[in-house]
């Protein structure tokens, strides 16, 4: 798992350097896919219940599973681009989101309080902790700023499937679910809106984006819990 999620990281690092002003979601995706397949790994969304790509590119409001598209990004866009792959039979998935050029004071706001809202929960993946605990501390942090955490989509336990129990929302009591144990890994993607929680999902079956057209954001790592405390399985250098 420390390979597979060690490939994702590098291909988002590699990304996180390519969006500029111009650039569409589809050439991110090729890159990605040409990465990803020249390591000798397979990208674990394309084909997934039909997912047509490698790349989720979210652009603005939309929050999660954008298809990605020859739209091109313009100065002051912010992107997410989430990612996983299938390495010698184990998953990697993580996320971040990212600014086009000079994006505005709301837009850096959101992605710093999302930053660190991920990071909150990923210090309260520790064994004998519980799941809620988790996202307990994503709620906290993002309300208490002024934003919105999205209920509809959750983060997962990963391993030799994409998605495995536990279910990881982003909101709740402390104290509730199952206990983290050594060895389990966790993706934690916390999804956060500028406006309302609420979204919608697109007539092309994917797409998921805010109600009322606000700015989304996006950050994910796939997480190991340990006895020495978590591991952050997918770290960007």
């Amino acid at each position: 798992m420390r390979a597979a999620n060690a490939l994702v990281a590098g291909v988002l690092s590699e990304l996180q350097a390519t969006v500029k002003p111009g650039v569409t979601a589809q050439e991110l995706d090729t890159v990605a896919e040409t990465r990803v397949r020249a390591a000798g790994a397979v990208p674990a969304f394309k084909g997934y219940h039909g997912y047509p790509a490698t790349l989720c590119v979210s652009i603005n409001d939309a929050v999660v599973h954008g298809i990605p598209s020859p739209r091109e990004l313009v100065e002051g866009d912010i992107v997410s681009l989430d990612m996983g792959v299938v390495l010698d039979g184990y998953y990697g998935d993580a996320a971040l989101t990212v600014g086009v050029g000079a994006i505005s004071d709301e837009a850096a706001e959101l992605l710093a309080v999302t930053r660190a809202a991920l990071n909150l929960a990923i210090d309260c993946a520790r064994v004998g902790g519980r799941v809620s605990d988790l996202g307990h501390a994503v709620q906290n942090h993002v309300e208490s700023c002024g934003f919105s955490v999205v209920r509809e989509f959750v983060g997962h336990g990963i391993g030799t499937r994409l998605h495995e129990e536990p279910q990881i929302p982003n909101y709740g009591k402390p104290g509730r679910g199952p206990f983290l144990k050594e060895g389990m890994v966790l993706a934690i993607e916390p999804m956060v809106n500028a406006g309302r929680p609420a979204v919608r999902v697109l007539d092309d079956g994917w797409t998921a984006v805010t109600v009322d057209g606000s700015l989304s954001a996006h950050f994910e790592h796939s997480v190991a819990v340990s006895k020495d405390g978590p591991v952050i399985l997918s770290r960007l250098d």
